[in-house]
């Protein structure tokens, strides 16, 4: 479901992103190219000056909320992957290939090229350095934790990189069974 914000602002959507009916997307929303956006995922821009952009080779997957608040941006960087009911709160921005693990949330925060933010973290309010691995359970919330973080394994990468192709291919089969 696509939904103007009160100030009449529509999502632009790329013809090539693939839009669950159950989704609901409103707003201030760019949402780029092969872009995944799974089941029941809300994606907000509806406060007066948000914006959401959500980069090409994207997955926004099952139960994910992505908000911005007044007059502040949520940004999320090509290839990454926002897993089963995460929670993604502007201000923030997220790099490039990324992965945001199951029930994460993520606020007030800037989160580095490659990182791996794993399930039912809580990252608020640091900056993230590029391919830094948060730990599941972990809660972040200064920035010397933040600057401690090991950084991401093998592992980490190709389990972010196999998720992001997945649904890739995902997007292309739903949009070739829509025609």
């Amino acid at each position: 479901m696509l939904l103007k914000n009160p100030a009449g602002e529509s999502p632009r959507i790329s013809t090539t992103a693939y839009v669950c009916e159950s989704a609901v997307i409103t707003g201030n929303v760019i949402i780029g190219e092969q872009v995944f956006i799974a089941p029941h995922a809300s994606i907000r821009a509806d406060e007066p000056g948000s914006m959401i952009i959500i980069g090409n080779g994207c997955n926004i997957q099952d139960n994910v909320i992505v908000h911005a608040l007044t007059n502040t941006e949520a940004v999320i960087g090509d290839h990454t992957s926002l897993s089963h009911g995460c929670i993604v709160h502007g201000p923030i921005k997220v790099g490039k290939n990324c992965f945001i693990g199951f029930g994460a949330v993520i606020f007030d925060c800037s989160i580095g090229d490659g990182c791996f933010v794993s399930h039912r973290a809580l990252v608020r309010g640091v900056k993230l350095a590029s391919r830094r691995a948060v730990q599941d359970g972990a809660v972040v919330v200064g920035q010397i934790e933040a600057d401690r973080l090991e950084e991401v394994t093998a592992e980490h990468t190709e389990f972010a990189f196999s998720v992001a192709r997945t649904n890739i291919m995902l997007a292309e089969s739903y949009q070739m069974n829509k025609k």
